[in-house]
């Protein structure tokens, strides 16, 4: 797996935060962040199932730009067409 790291929140104290890569080998986002609570988890369940080997996490919204940033990348690196 080739990880290539995007950014990390930007309110950090640089060890316990959320943060972006983009990985080139499998064409997909990884992202770290603050686990979901059985609340959150049981309100995705709504729109559907929440196999066992998937997880909800939360990312705040200030990450936004990063996130971007990781959608660009992704689009110029795998050769998709916005």
């Amino acid at each position: 797996m080739t990880l290539r790291f995007i950014g990390i929140d930007p309110n950090t104290d640089g060890k316990n935060c959320p943060r972006v890569w983009v990985d080139d080998e499998k064409q997909e986002f990884v992202i770290q962040g603050w686990k979901a609570d059985e609340a959150l988890n049981e309100q995705v369940r709504t729109s559907g199932p929440l196999p066992d080997h998937e997880a909800v996490v939360r990312i705040p919204a200030r990450m936004i730009k990063i996130v971007r940033e990781a959608c660009d990348v992704a689009e110029e690196h795998f050769g998709l067409v916005r």
